[in-house]
């Protein structure tokens, strides 16, 4: 671990704390927003504990997780709209408190951030099973196929995580007019998903061979 890696980690997550904070209270125009804090505990909570134990027993893996400016063309696009996801869908939330618009049952938001959290273990797991992971698409030297554990159930694991991640965020929030913006999400990930896929057919060994023995992309059963 450096001091470089340290600061560059901590100095993210405070942003990202103050962005999402920003695109949630702001249009709310309150901080008395029970999900909205419910939220920012779900999310910000395990990532810092996440990012902690990745500091101290793969910094090389937080660095690439870290590393997240995307080069290829088509896929910074997906990238962007996935922002435009957040940006609009956290706002509709927010004005969803300002306006009185419907609001989901606190039940019904507790539940769903018990997904969110059970969903960041299994994020966790993906991490541990593929340590080539990074946040964009390439292959790393001596980079191999992974098929066992997650990777044996679906090709894509991560994004299958982050799809039940994003679509609970809405939930937790307690907003269904958001929940519809973050419906684009799965659009967004089949885009990204298919051109990953051809770019590891060209440039990892043994992909093709994987795409035969593990049939599903992203939800088993169905893609």
């Amino acid at each position: 671990m450096t001091s470089k890696l340290f600061i560059q980690a901590i100095a993210k997550f405070l942003l990202g704390i103050v962005l999402v904070g920003l695109l949630v209270f702001w249009p709310a125009g309150t901080l008395s927003f029970f999900n909205g804090w419910l939220l920012m505990g779900v999310l910000f909570v395990p990532m810092f504990l996440a990012g902690l134990v990745m500091m101290l027993k793969n910094p090389e893996l937080l660095k690439k997780r870290l590393d997240a400016k995307e080069e290829q063309k088509e896929q910074s696009l997906v990238v962007k709209l996935s922002g435009l996801m957040f940006l609009v869908g956290f706002i509709v939330a927010g004005l969803g408190v300002r306006f009185g618009w419907y609001v989901l049952p606190k039940t019904v938001t507790i539940i769903f951030a018990v997904i969110f959290l059970l969903a960041y273990v299994l994020y966790a797991e993906v991490l541990r099973e593929n340590t080539y992971l990074s946040r964009t698409i390439e292959v790393q030297e001596n980079q191999k196929v992974i098929d066992t554990g997650l990777y044996g159930v679906v090709r894509h694991p991560m994004y299958s995580v982050t799809l039940l991640l994003f679509l609970s965020m809405p939930l937790v929030l307690g907003s269904v007019y958001s929940f519809i913006v973050f419906l684009a999400y799965p659009f967004i990930i089949a885009k990204r998903i298919r051109g990953e896929e051809e770019f590891l057919e060209k440039e990892l060994d043994g992909y093709s061979e994987y795409k035969q023995k593990v049939k599903y992309r992203l939800i088993p059963f169905i893609w």
